[in-house]
């Protein structure tokens, strides 16, 4: 009965997750966009966008945080 109901629940978050909004979030940790240093992440959930922090939620429940003092260089898409 227990692996039955963890089938449903999968087959569910599935089948929900089809109707999420996905994001690309960028990072670049300069401003020359391209080079080694930049970061990109697939996001569900943008939680904080403002100019000097970004918090955001990976596709793996996993809570990503920037902060700096000068401002943050990223871009986000709509995937």
């Amino acid at each position: 009965m227990k692996k039955i109901w963890s089938w449903i629940k999968c087959a569910w978050s599935w089948f929900i997750s089809l109707f999420l909004k996905r994001y690309e979030v960028t990072v670049s940790f300069n401003k020359e966009w391209g080079d080694s240093d930049d970061k990109t992440y697939i996001t569900k959930k943008i939680l904080v966008q403002k100019e000097k922090h970004l918090k955001f939620r990976t596709e793996d429940n996993e809570v990503v945080e920037y902060r700096s003092a000068a401002g943050l260089n990223y871009i986000i898409k709509e995937l």
